[in-house]
């Protein structure tokens, strides 16, 4: 009578909750197909154990939200009496007050769907590898092998935590500090007290001791580029510019466009598959297999032609070849003639030379004028070449396998122009301004988001709970 009576005292909370002892015995539905239906889900001990577990878990839901069980709870601390609406204004009033502003309604979220995940953000460079090696170090920690700085971490704090041996040694005075009544310094100055123990020393020694610093190279005082850090925009580009300044940006923007066009209709001219027209026939195939074929063929008669006439031609009788003749010596006639050839030679020679050098001396002026322009076309070389060389100095330089892209132009069209600072819309990003301007600058090299290939491609695999569910 007495389990009676208690099952008749419990109170569900929840509607599916029931008394174990009064549970109205419902339908074993479940799968007996599978194996994990043959016991587990079957007989009446599964069954009670269900039931049992429903109610623990009711009777731990009552005591966590009203502190014990409901049917054993006063009727004080389960109902209350409804004396007047003044609460209930003041809180509606209190509500009205803590409505939030229009303007941070605008910039919540208004959209059920979340955004698509990034898998990129979710990406580490060398992942596998820093997730192997920090495996590595745990199976290492674990044999009680540390990493040196680890090692020497825990040195240090034993050797502060344990108690000194012997009496404290005497720290050594800073530079500096020894006397604290000097008066104050420039430390940059060539007579500072810290440079006079160093005067007179050998410069390669204290270089390699490190007591005074490497001379610096004075190409590193020279910087990669000479543009400036920060560049100004067009006078198009400017808040509320003038009707000619903002053509002036739309013929550079569209021109920088028209570009692009032609790069992209050149590579699909190249790509694109020919028309009927165009398209090779049988007739135009064979020719291009021909071509080159005949010629050969009559090149090769000819040369059959001119063999067959050598042939012909050397089987006649034809006049013996005459001996070639020998030099005999020579008589003293001929010595004297060619003697007095290279006398004559020489002399005509040296009167040829005088009268060059007579007539240069009335072709003084013409000279003077070959010099100058000769002078005025190095000056025109050189200033061509630094000219060169400072719109050379302006350019990006390559630093790597990647060429400086120049950003696109950030330019509004004439309906999308600002009639006042209120309806300015900002256009392009600091950062990314900043990021082009440093490879502009050559201060880095142009670089692109590493991409992550899969080693291995990803396997589609159907779980078990899905493919058991069938409509």
């Amino acid at each position: 009578m007495a389990a009676v009576a208690e099952s008749l005292s419990f109170l569900g909370l929840t509607p599916s909750a029931r008394d174990p002892a009064t549970a109205v015995r419902r339908r074993n539905r479940g799968p007996r197909n599978r194996k994990k239906g043959w016991k587990r889900w079957a007989g009446p001990e599964a069954r009670l154990g269900r039931e049992i577990g429903d109610f623990l878990e009711d009777v731990t839901l009552q005591q966590r939200v009203a502190g014990g069980l409901i049917a054993e709870q006063p009727d004080a601390g389960l109902f209350f009496v409804d004396t007047g609406n003044a609460e209930k204004g003041r809180k509606r009033k209190n509500k009205i007050r803590e409505k939030p502003l229009h303007i941070d309604l605008v910039l919540q979220p208004d959209s059920k769907v979340p955004p698509p995940k990034d898998i990129l953000s979710h990406q580490i460079p060398n992942g596998k590898k820093e997730r192997r090696r920090r495996q590595f170090w745990e199976r290492l920690a674990q044999r009680g092998v540390l990493p040196r700085a680890e090692r020497r971490l825990q040195t240090r704090l034993q050797n502060a935590a344990a108690p000194p041996r012997g009496p404290p040694r005497e720290k050594a005075p800073e530079k500096g500090r020894v006397d604290p009544g000097r008066s104050f310094y420039d430390i940059w100055a060539d007579d500072n007290p810290l440079e006079r123990a160093l005067v007179g020393q050998d410069s390669w020694f204290l270089q390699q001791t490190q007591k005074q610093r490497v001379k610096r190279p004075p190409r590193l005082q020279q910087k990669p580029s000479q543009l400036p850090a920060v560049e100004v925009i067009a006078p198009g580009g400017s808040y509320n510019p003038t009707f000619e300044d903002h053509q002036a940006l739309l013929l550079k923007a569209h021109e920088v466009e028209v570009m692009k066009k032609r790069a992209e209709d050149k590579v699909e001219r190249q790509l694109r598959f020919p028309t009927a027209a165009e398209a090779p026939t049988a007739e135009t195939v064979f020719r291009e297999q021909c071509e080159g074929l005949l010629e050969e063929s009559e090149g090769e008669e000819e040369e059959e032609e001119e063999q067959k006439e050598e042939a012909v031609g050397g089987a006649q009788p034809s006049d013996p070849p005459r001996p070639p003749l020998r030099p005999g010596k020579k008589t003293e006639q001929q010595r004297r003639k060619e003697k007095e050839a290279r006398a004559q030679e020489l002399r005509r020679r040296q009167e040829k030379a005088w009268r060059c050098r007579q007539q240069q001396l009335f072709r003084l002026r013409s000279l003077g004028r070959q010099l100058r322009r000769w002078e005025q076309e190095l000056l025109r070389r050189r200033r061509a070449r630094e000219a060169k060389r400072r719109e050379m100095e302006g350019r990006p330089r390559r630093l790597g396998r990647i060429k400086y892209e120049d950003p696109a132009l950030e330019v509004q069209l004439s309906d999308e122009l600002a009639e006042s600072l209120r309806t300015l819309k900002p256009e392009g990003s600091v950062l990314h301004d900043r990021f082009k301007s440093l490879q502009k600058r050559s201060l880095i090299e142009p670089r692109e988001r590493a991409k992550f290939k899969r080693k291995y491609r990803l396997k589609y695999v159907e779980k078990r709970a899905f493919r058991e569910v069938t409509l």
